[in-house]
């Protein structure tokens, strides 16, 4: 049982560090990336489809992002779409691609980038302190039920904590390597 309760905190844990890393690689840094545009639906004979299911989406180069939709009737639903999402970008249609030209990003929006960076590590790790507080709170009732014994429960809590240092010190390490990656000119 208590192999069980450190395993799921484990994999809760984990399953937190990845969805920021997620989270922070729609972020736009200084080069242009297709993960930009990954999150973006587009409205498709009535239903919204993410955009890599009706085009190709591949980077031109380092600050461009190339668009080829799959039908020609798209190139205007994914053109709304691209204006319509919050991300910035002027798309530029050729026929029948799309290309949307990055423009570098200044001083003061790589600052509100990096506050933004730091704010979803925070609620990262606000999930792993909960976590672990379901942990710990799932040893102490084993401890009530007299199912281990203190040595047991004190041992378990103090390896619950260790996986969430762990988890604690990947998120930093992320935040921290997203903060250089905006910094990079």
């Amino acid at each position: 049982m208590l192999n069980e309760i450190k395993k799921d905190a484990q994999t809760r844990m984990a399953k937190s560090v990845d969805a920021l890393k997620h989270e922070l690689s729609s972020l736009r840094t200084g080069r242009a990336s297709t993960g930009l545009v990954d999150n973006l639906k587009v409205n498709y004979y009535g239903s919204d489809m993410p955009l890599s299911q009706v085009a190709t989406v591949t980077v031109a180069d380092a600050r461009s992002i190339t668009i080829t939709p799959w039908e020609k009737a798209m190139v205007g639903a994914i053109e709304k779409a691209i204006l319509a999402s919050n991300l910035g970008f002027t798309p530029n249609t050729l026929g029948q691609v799309i290309r949307i030209n990055l423009p570098p990003l200044t001083e003061e929006r790589r600052k509100e980038l990096i506050k933004h960076v730091y704010a979803e590590a925070e609620n990262a790790k606000i999930s792993v302190r909960n976590i672990r507080r379901d942990a710990i709170s799932g040893v102490k009732d084993l401890l009530k039920e007299k199912s281990i014994s203190e040595d047991e429960a004190r041992r378990s809590e103090d390896e619950v904590q260790k996986i969430t240092d762990k988890a604690v010190k990947d998120i930093d390490d992320i935040a921290k390597a997203k903060e250089t990656e905006l910094l990079a000119v």
